[in-house]
C-alpha cells in the first residue's frame, strides 16, 4: 500500500486522547489545532465525553467518517487489539509511540511480531514503534507535539527523537530552512528506510532527504533505492553505531544491528550519498545541497578580505580533495582593475582592504570569478556581514546590495556561492539576504569548508553515474554443473564448509589457474604427489573439523626430499589427531610451494545490513595487525575492483614503491570480480577467505581457500 495516505493524512484518530495537559494525547491535539491542521481529528478515550472541545470517541471504529491514520499513545501490550479495530475502520496507517518491542529483547520481539501480525492482517501501515512521532509541515499534521518546526524544502528521517530536535532547532535559529515531512523510523517493524526514500524521491516538494541512522533491517533495499534517489536528489546521513559502545547503544535503542562501520560508510558512499560524520555538519549539508547548484568540476575559488582564514580554508579544501586551480589570465586582469595593487589575484584571492570602504565590491568580484571557466564555485570568508557593524553603519547598506547581487549571480550562474563570516552572532541583514537567496552562511570556516566539500563530492558522484550498477545480486549468473558438484557433496555429508581442495577447485571450475594439488591418503602417495609439484612441495592437512590448520600444526612448506616430505606428512597427521582426537581426517594436500611475494587477502561475509560483502588487503599473518582492509557490497564492477586495489594504504606496494617492479594488479581485478561472480552463483556462499593470495609482477598464487556455506 501507498505512503500517501500515511504522510498525507486527510483525517487523524488520537488514541489514548487525554484531557491532562502533560500527556502525549493532549498534546497532540493542542498542537494540531493551534497549527490549524487542515484535516479532521478524533480524539479516542472510552472514559471522556469531550477533549478540547470535541467530541471523543470510545474506539477508533466508533468514529463516523473515513480515518486515514491513528497516532497511538497507548502502551505496547495494547497495541494489537487496537490495530484490529482500526482495521474495522479502513484506517491506513498507524504511528506507534509506545518503545517496549523488539529493542527489549525476546517478549518484546514477541510480541513486536504480534503487533505487525494485527498491522499487516487489516492493511494498515505502521511507523515505528518506539517513535517520537511524524509530521508533513505543508499540511501541518503535527504528530511529534514540537511546535513552530521551520517549514522548508528537506524530509528528515531519523531513529532518535533528540536528534531531530536538535535539528529543528538548529534550523530555526541558523538558517531560513526548513522541513517538508519528518517521521521518526523508530524500529522498522513495517515501514523500511527505502519506503520513506521512495516517497520522498516523488516528492516534488523535496529537495533533500537527511538522514540520521543507527541500525536498517533492510540495508540493500535501501541501498537500491538510494542509488535511484541520489540521481535525482540529495541524500545526506549521519550513521551511528562505529565504536563498540555506540553499537550497543544502538542496538539497544532501535533493535538492528549497527552493520560493520567501513561497510556502511562505502556502501552509502556508493549509492551517491553524502556522507557525515560530525553532528554539527549534517543539517549545513543538507542546507547546502537543498540550496545551491551543484560543483560540476570540482574546482573552487576563494575570495577573502584576510589571509589567514583563507589560508586555512585552503588547507580545509585540499584535504576534503577540491581543488583551487589557478585563475585565467582573463579574469585576473578584471580583477586588477577593480582591486588595489596589494591584492592577491592567485586562488585564493585576497582582496587586501579593496572591500573597507565599499563591501558592495565583494559582488563584483565574485561575478568576475564565477565567469571564469576553471572555476565551478566560489567560497567568501572572512568579514562579509560586518562591515557596517565594525567600521561605519553606512557600509552595512553597501553589504546588503552585495548581497542582493551575489544572490542574483547564483541563480544566474548556476554555480554556488557558499559564506563564512565573523558577524553571524550579529545578525546583520545582508546575512539573512544571502540566506534568503539560498546562500548558506556560516560562522564556522571548518563546516563553511565541508558544505564546499559536499557540493563537490556530489558533483563527481553524479558526473560518474553508471546505471548498470546498482546493488542488485545477479542469480542467474554463470553457475557451473563442477560447482554444484562440489557443494552438493559437502551438503549430503553434512558439512557447512569446503575442503582447500573443493574450495580451490570451485575457482577451477570458474576460470582460475590454480596448480594442480593432490591429496594424499599415506607417505607414499604424498612423495609420489610431491614429485609432480615441482622442485618444492607443501603439505597441509585436510579436515572439515580443522579449519585454522596453522592452529593444529598441519602444515609443513618448502619441502624437497623423500624423507622430509614423509616425515612431514606423519608429523601433520599425529599433530592433526593430537589436536583434536575426533577429528575427521581426510588425508594431506599436497601442493607446489609457491615463490614468495606480496601477500594480499580476499574475502567475503554476510553483512547483517547489507548482505554479500568483499573484503580486499594486505594478508597472511599480517592481516589482523594491519587491519589495512577496504569493503565493496556485492557485486562489483571492473572499476569498483580497481579502486579497492588502490585504496589500501599499502598500495605502493602493489604500484612499484621505491623503484621496484608493479605487481599485476590485473589479475588481482579479475580475481576480485570472480569472488563476485561466485557469491552471486551460488547463493549458499555465506564466507569466502583467500589468504595469502601472493602476488608477482606477472601473476597470482592462491596458497589458500576457505569457503563455508549457510547452515
Amino acid at each position: 500500500m501507498s505512503l500517501d495516505k500515511v504522510l498525507n493524512a486527510e483525517s487523524v484518530a488520537i488514541v489514548g486522547a487525554s484531557k491532562t495537559v502533560t500527556k502525549r494525547g493532549y498534546q497532540t491535539i493542542r498542537t494540531l489545532l493551534d497549527e490549524k491542521y487542515e484535516g479532521a481529528i478524533y480524539p479516542v478515550n472510552p472514559k471522556e465525553k469531550r477533549i478540547l472541545g470535541m467530541k471523543c470517541y470510545p474506539k477508533v471504529s466508533a468514529i463516523e467518517d473515513p480515518v486515514d491514520v491513528a497516532l497511538i499513545t497507548t502502551p505496547a501490550k495494547t497495541i494489537p487489539s487496537i490495530l484490529e479495530d482500526c482495521g474495522k475502520k479502513g484506517v491506513s496507517g498507524a504511528v506507534i509511540i509506545a518503545g517496549g518491542f523488539g529493542e527489549l529483547g525476546a517478549q518484546g520481539r514477541i510480541l513486536e511480531e504480534k503487533m505487525v501480525a494485527a498491522a499487516h492482517k487489516n492493511n494498515i501501515r505502521l511507523v515505528g514503534p518506539n517513535t517520537s512521532g511524524m509530521m508533513n509541515l505543508k499540511s501541518n499534521l503535527n504528530l511529534v507535539g514540537l511546535k513552530n518546526a521551520p517549514k522548508g524544502e528537506i524530509a528528515l528521517l531519523t531513529q532518535s527523537g533528540n536528534m531531530a530536535l536538535t535539528l529543528i532547532t538548529e534550523a530555526s535559529v541558523k538558517s531560513l530552512k526548513g522541513f517538508t515531512y519528518y517521521v521518526g523510523v523508530g524500529n522498522e517493524a513495517d515501514i523500511k528506510f527505502h519506503e520513506y526514500l521512495e516517497f520522498f524521491d516523488q516528492d516534488a516538494d523535496t529537495k533533500a532527504i537527511l538522514m540520521y541512522v543507527e541500525g536498517m533491517r533492510e540495508g540493500r533495499a535501501f541501498l537500491q533505492q538510494a542509488y535511484k534517489t541520489t540521481l535525482h536528489k540529495p541524500v545526506i546521513l549521519l550513521k551511528s553505531g562505529r565504536s563498540a559502545t555506540g553499537k550497543q547503544s544502538a542496538g539497544s535503542h532501535t533493535g538492528a544491528l549497527a552493520g560493520i562501520s567501513e561497510v556502511a560508510r562505502g556502501a552509502f558512499e556508493r549509492a551517491g550519498i553524502t556522507v557525515i560524520e560530525n553532528s554539527d555538519e549534517l543539517f549545513p549539508a543538507a542546507e547546502t545541497l537543498s540550496s545551491l547548484p551543484r560543483i560540476k568540476n570540482n574546482n573552487i575559488a576563494i575570495l577573502a578580505d584576510g589571509g589567514g582564514h583563507a589560508t586555512i580554508a585552503a588547507d580545509l579544501l585540499t584535504d576534503l580533495g577540491v581543488n583551487m586551480p589557478e585563475l585565467k589570465e582573463k579574469t585576473k586582469k578584471r580583477l586588477n582593475k577593480i582591486l588595489p595593487a596589494a591584492a592577491s589575484l592567485r586562488n585564493p584571492v585576497d582582496v587586501a582592504g579593496g572591500t573597507d570602504d565599499d563591501p558592495s565590491l565583494f559582488a563584483d568580484c565574485a561575478d568576475i570569478i564565477l565567469k571564469d571557466r576553471n572555476v565551478g564555485g566560489l567560497l567568501i570568508v572572512g568579514l562579509f556581514g560586518g562591515y557596517g557593524i565594525r567600521f561605519a553603519e553606512k557600509l552595512a547598506l553597501m553589504e546588503e546590495d552585495g548581497a542582493h547581487r551575489m544572490g542574483k549571480l547564483v541563480r544566474k550562474s548556476k554555480k554556488p556561492i557558499i559564506l563564512h563570516s565573523l558577524y553571524t552572532s550579529e545578525k546583520p541583514h545582508a546575512l539573512h539576504l544571502l540566506r534568503y537567496y539560498g546562500i548558506p552562511v556560516y560562522d564556522s570556516l571548518d563546516v563553511a569548508c565541508k558544505c564546499v566539500g559536499v557540493l563537490a563530492k556530489y558533483g563527481r558522484y553524479l558526473k560518474q553515474y553508471h546505471s548498470k550498477a546498482g546493488f542488485i545480486l545477479d542469480s542467474k549468473s554463470k553457475i557451473k554443473t563442477k560447482g554444484q558438484e562440489i557443494i552438493r557433496t559437502a551438503r549430503k555429508e553434512g558439512r557447512n564448509c569446503l575442503l582447500e581442495h573443493e574450495a580451490k577447485a570451485l575457482f577451477r571450475a570458474h576460470g582460475a589457474r590454480i596448480p594442480a594439488e593432490y591429496l594424499a591418503d599415506n607417505a607414499d602417495e604424498a612423495v609420489k604427489y610431491a614429485k609432480k609439484a615441482g622442485s618444492a612441495a607443501v603439505l597441509k592437512i585436510v579436515s572439515p573439523d580443522i579449519l585454522h590448520k596453522s592452529d593444529a600444526k598441519g602444515v609443513r612448506i618448502n619441502l624437497k626430499t623423500e624423507d622430509a616430505i614423509r616425515t612431514a606428512y606423519n608429523d601433520i597427521i599425529k599433530n592433526a589427531k593430537k589436536f583434536d582426537p575426533k577429528a575427521d581426517i581426510r588425508g594431506v594436500l599436497v601442493a607446489p610451494m609457491a615463490k614468495s611475494g606480496t601477500e594480499v587477502i580476499i574475502g567475503t561475509k554476510i553483512d547483517d545490513q547489507f548482505g554479500p560483502v568483499i573484503m580486499f588487503g594486505i594478508g597472511g599473518i599480517l592481516v589482523e595487525i594491519m587491519k589495512d582492509v577496504v569493503f565493496r557490497v556485492l557485486p562489483i564492477s571492473p572499476t569498483a575492483a580497481g579502486k579497492m586495489v588502490k585504496e589500501i594504504k599499502a598500495y605502493p606496494l602493489l604500484s612499484g614503491a621505491r623503484g621496484q617492479a608493479p605487481l599485476d594488479q590485473k589479475v588481482l581485478r579479475k580475481l576480485l570480480l570472480l569472488c563476485s561472480e561466485l557469491v552471486q552463483s551460488y547463493p549458499e556462499i555465506k564466507e569466502m577467505d583467500l589468504n595469502p593470495v601472493i602476488v608477482y609482477e606477472s601473476g597470482i598464487s592462491i596458497v589458500d581457500a576457505r569457503i563455508i556455506l549457510k547452515e
